[in-house]
């Protein structure tokens, strides 16, 4: 424990060795504990004797919140990502993390490059930024008296947070008719919607995506659920990819709602006993038999993966998509520290149905801390209900694996890194002539509009980086290396010259699918936000479209949940 007085860390030895005994395990053998309470001792004293001297004899003054903070971060960082401390100014911050909430304009802000300055990326459906007007594309000049010209995302976006019924004075310009326009925004407690998107899909699948599992989503879900079957669900497709995660008893009480009353899906284990605990079920189940497909990908993380790995080790339900993330550590979120500030430590990890841990990376805390994955071959074999073989660590392993197509190279720098933001002032000009467009799931651009893209992108002056070029590059460097490259230079120079021959225009048809994909989900959000917006990538989805064949395939999906016969 720390204590900062006059600038001047006082350390409370008796007070932080007792609080360091009562944490140790009790299964350290007397003189190991006599060794470890030496060494906190000592090295405690230590810290607090090094910064005394600073404080005292460095050539400038010291400033006790940023150096010290800056040590007990290093500290944490040696552990793993999830510990952290939040002093008292970043308790917003963890408040935010804990229930998905923050009060503000409800909208996504952005750095436009070409401009250099922060514009409106994207408002939420029903956010105060949406009801007084705000569109994407508005340049934000001005927020009180306090000017934004050529500030930081975060500068800004930390002006619009406040108080949830605090009212602002936003100054933007609008691009499109370049009139500068005021506009009176009283903050919202902004929290994001728990389920991005849910409805029917063909031949009676219900779909629902599940965005988050912080604050309370299990009552819209249990919600939606009943509304699908209402309307004539008789499979469902759970979405999960991408859900970071959130709360263990709000994921154990989704889950409940396909397993039965009683189950322990999920069993933390720590170095101490108060780290301990089992989760069951608690209620009645909804549905036991629907046939469910659960949608991940590697950035289904914690919470989902619970969900995820439950349904797999009970046979309730098949998994299908990419590997998830595997996160098998469990968080205490609020760990009371001196002057309000508080710890998010690690106490334990999680163990689903099965008895298995996915934790896909060991934190080793020696030489300042370092990270390892878990390899394959020492992941252990267990059996789901059924008999079917899963393995633990490196997360949930899908029962059908489907890998997303990869993002071209020139979508990636149009969409992210392109500093003339063609792309971006497109859509913005896009939305300025069109008051309404086609449904969500209806709306495409036409064969002109693509090929006005297209211009728009060569008058521009946009270029990008070439992968082939760049491994081209290294070819050469390790063809003349290892003595090889006089005998072919006549090849790699006509490679060059190809390579040298940069055709965008061609590069723009030959991905003209899926940059007009990109193209046309930023349209639709202006008009249908988020949740269009999902609905329009859902038509070209082909994990989604491999979940509803096996559903409505003949006995597929029961085959799929069958144990493998050895032979």
């Amino acid at each position: 424990m720390i204590i900062r007085k006059n600038n001047v860390c006082q350390l409370c030895r008796l007070t932080a060795f007792s609080a360091l005994l009562a944490w140790l395990p009790m299964n350290m053998n007397a003189q190991e504990a006599r060794n470890h309470n030496l060494d906190v001792a000592k090295n405690i004293e230590i810290f607090n004797a090094i910064y005394k001297t600073l404080d005292l004899m460095y050539v400038d003054t010291l400033d006790a919140n940023t150096v010290i903070g800056n040590g007990i971060n290093a500290m944490l960082r040696s552990l793993d990502p999830y510990t952290e401390y939040y002093p008292e100014s970043k308790q917003k911050d963890l408040k935010m993390l804990m229930t998905g909430k923050y009060a503000g304009i409800g909208a996504v802000v952005r750095y436009h490059q070409k401009r250099k300055q922060v514009v409106i990326d994207e408002p939420f459906e029903g956010m105060p930024a949406a009801k007084v007007g705000l569109r994407k594309g508005d340049i934000i000049l001005q927020i009180e008296d306090t000017l934004m010209t050529n500030k930081p995302v975060a500068y800004v976006s930390d002006h619009l947070r406040g108080d949830a019924g605090s009212t602002i004075m936003i100054k933007i310009k609008r691009p499109s008719t370049g009139k500068v326009m005021n506009f009176k925004v009283t903050r919202e407690s902004i929290k994001t919607p728990e389920i991005t998107y849910y409805g029917m899909r063909p031949d009676g699948v219900g779909y629902i995506n599940l965005n988050t599992f912080s604050g309370e989503p299990a009552k819209p879900m249990r919600l939606a659920y009943l509304d699908l079957k209402q309307r004539g669900a008789k499979k469902l497709i759970l979405d999960l990819r991408s859900n970071g995660g959130g709360s263990v008893s709000e994921c154990v009480d989704i889950a409940n709602m396909w397993l039965p009353k009683g189950l322990t899906l999920v069993e933390t284990k720590g170095k101490l006993r108060r780290a301990n605990s089992d989760y069951k079920t608690r209620l009645e189940p909804i549905d036991t038999v629907m046939p469910i497909i659960v949608l991940v990908n590697d950035e289904t993380a914690s919470a989902s993966e619970i969900v995820s790995g439950s349904i797999q080790d009970l046979d309730r339900g098949l998994i299908i998509g990419t590997r998830t993330y595997g996160k098998g550590l469990v968080q205490i979120p609020n760990v009371d520290l001196p002057y309000n500030g508080n710890l998010k430590l690690t106490t334990s990890k999680y163990y689903i149905p099965s008895g298995r841990c996915i934790q896909a990376i060991n934190y080793k805390h020696t030489g300042g801390g370092y990270k390892e994955h878990v390899p394959d071959s020492l992941t252990h074999v267990f059996y789901t209900r059924n008999g079917r073989e899963v393995r633990d660590g490196g997360g949930i392993m899908p029962d059908i694996e489907i890998k997303p197509d990869t993002m071209s190279n020139i979508l990636l720098y149009l969409d992210r890194i392109d500093s003339t933001e063609v792309m971006f002032d497109y859509v913005v000009d896009y939305i300025s002539k069109h008051p309404t467009i086609a449904p969500a799931d209806k709306f495409h651009l036409t064969d002109a509009e693509y090929a006005d893209f297209t211009q728009q992108v060569l008058k521009a002056g946009f270029t990008y980086d070439q992968i082939s070029k760049k491994q081209f590059e290294e070819l050469i460097k390790t063809a003349k290396f290892e003595g090889y490259y006089d005998d072919a230079k006549a090849e790699f120079e006509a490679l060059k010259a190809k390579l040298d021959h940069h055709d965008i225009e061609r590069d723009l048809q030959q991905h003209r699918n899926e940059i007009q994909r990109q193209i046309e989900q930023d349209i639709i959000s202006a008009y249908y936000f988020q949740s269009g917006q999902l609905l329009h990538m859902l038509q070209t989805d082909k994990t989604l479209k491999e979940a509803e064949r096996i559903l409505n395939t003949s006995g597929e999906y029961e085959k799929l949940l069958s144990p493998k016969k050895v032979k």
